[in-house]
């Protein structure tokens, strides 16, 4: 069973670079700005033989009942109450403060185990303040240098000495065969869904990956952007495991100007990634706005499955064929995406939440397709002889055969004669051919063109 430690303490102190060092990984954004980290984040931390479960939290202040701040700190209380021990980090550099006396106090009334962690303990004034954190009653420093990397031999023992011996199965210390295991595709399918829920600020997002979870695991606001770095949670829903990456609101580049927001939206975009299936979330009140389109086709362009998801359903008005209109408004709008799924949904009320969950893991069934090769061969006839490959320059094109490289997405190569003269529209063609034969919807499908090698080549000319 993990041990799971919280890193707690006032806002800019360096929790959220020693969360990165520790999880060796740059998953919590991290600026100069106070108050950056706003959800709790959990991550793999592992420091030498050591390995635990580490929460990142925002940093512990005062703020009025119901506001932002107040919910802030509620998260890190949530944290303070799943985790075994805590890491109470303080800045050296500053020294104490009043709210770190205070919350001193707060960390002893826990009754967990704590670790002082004095940071940015470099230079001479890092030491003082390491000096006077001693008068907080819990116990002695750890002097360390989150950014640097220094003083983690120091912080390696006390944790150590906090955490319980590690319990060890005879098939464990026998070796490590089982990380050249082949994984079957059975195996694959039991994995988790990666899913990143991307989209404009204040969609829903969040909203959204709360009703899965049946907490307010994430910060809602009606202020947008709210959510300001990429937070993964792990959710089973009708025996299927996900993993959902809730991400900050992506706005157009020229609206974006803060050091914070660029970093936020970096954070999104590796989020989709590392997704599998992306679900592009969208304000009923505001759909298929140019950024919407522009996010749609930054997914596709990366090769990621599509859902779209129009939120806030419930505030629409009634009318027949709604869900008909949308789903014509989605193949005009995005072609490169034809019969992408969409799905009407309530966050906030729950409604469309099944029909989400099914189409996104019917998303991801495709995108892991693999065409079995006869059939992709009488497809491939089928195409060319309804609708042959133009002539360019007075010399017809000549396709010979395809053939499916990888999945994830359904990606194929076509080997013909002159590849750089078959023209874009011709290609167009062979994919939607290609979608709608084996039934594809909405997933990217590349196509790839190669010459075919001439087997004459290497033969010289007779001279005359």
């Amino acid at each position: 069973m993990s041990f799971n430690f919280a890193s707690i303490g006032r806002p800019n102190v360096g929790k959220s670079t020693l969360f990165n060092r520790l999880v060796g990984q740059k998953l919590a954004l991290v600026d100069d700005t106070p108050g950056v980290t706003r959800d709790r984040r959990e991550g793999q931390g592992k420091l030498g033989d050591l390995e635990f479960t580490l929460i990142d939290t925002a940093g512990l202040d005062e703020g009025p009942k119901g506001s932002l701040t107040a919910r802030m700190q509620e998260q890190t209380e949530t944290a303070i109450a799943l985790a075994d021990a805590l890491m109470f980090v303080i800045d050296a550099r500053a020294g104490l403060t009043p709210n770190d006396r205070g919350f001193a106090d707060f960390a002893r009334r826990a009754s967990k185990p704590v670790v002082l962690v004095a940071n940015k303990s470099e230079g001479k004034h890092g030491e003082v303040g390491a000096m006077e954190s001693y008068a907080l009653g819990l116990g002695e420093p750890i002097q360390i240098s989150a950014e640097h990397g220094e003083g983690l031999s120091d912080l390696y023992d006390a944790l150590r000495d906090i955490m319980p011996e590690p319990v060890y199965d005879d098939e464990e210390i026998e070796g490590d065969e089982a990380d050249d295991e082949i994984i079957s595709d059975e195996d694959l399918a039991q994995r988790p869904i990666r899913v990143a829920i991307v989209g404009r600020p204040n969609a829903g997002k969040s909203t959204m990956i709360n009703h899965l979870l049946g907490e307010e695991r994430l910060l809602t606001s009606p202020e947008a952007g709210t959510t300001r770095d990429s937070i993964s949670v792990d959710i089973v829903y009708k025996n299927r495991e996900f993993r959902v990456f809730d991400t900050a609101g992506l706005r157009r580049r020229s609206r974006i100007e803060a050091k914070l927001e660029k970093l936020s939206v970096a954070d999104a975009l590796r989020a989709v990634r590392f997704a599998e299936v992306v679900v592009l979330m969208m304000d009923s009140q505001n759909k298929f706005e140019e950024q919407d389109l522009r996010i749609a086709d930054l997914i596709e362009r990366e090769g990621r499955a599509l859902v779209i998801a129009v939120n806030k359903w419930d505030l629409m008005e009634k009318k027949a064929n709604l869900v008909t209109a949308l789903r014509e408004d989605v193949d005009h709008l995005l072609p490169q995406v034809r019969g992408v799924p969409i799905v009407a949904v309530s966050g906030m009320m729950g409604d469309g939440i099944d029909r989400l969950m099914s189409s996104i893991e019917q998303a991801y069934l495709i995108w892991n397709r693999r065409v079995p090769t006869a059939a992709l061969n009488r497809w491939f006839e089928q195409a060319i002889d309804t609708n042959p490959p133009p002539a360019v320059s007075g010399r017809r094109l000549k396709l010979n055969y395809v053939t499916q490289t990888k999945a994830r997405p359904p990606s194929f190569v076509v080997f013909c004669s002159r590849a750089d003269a078959v023209p874009q529209s011709y290609l167009r063609y062979l994919v939607n051919s290609l979608r709608q034969f084996f039934d594809l919807p909405g997933t990217p499908v590349r196509i790839t063109l190669r010459e075919k090698a001439n087997p004459f080549a290497h033969k010289r000319r007779r001279p005359n």
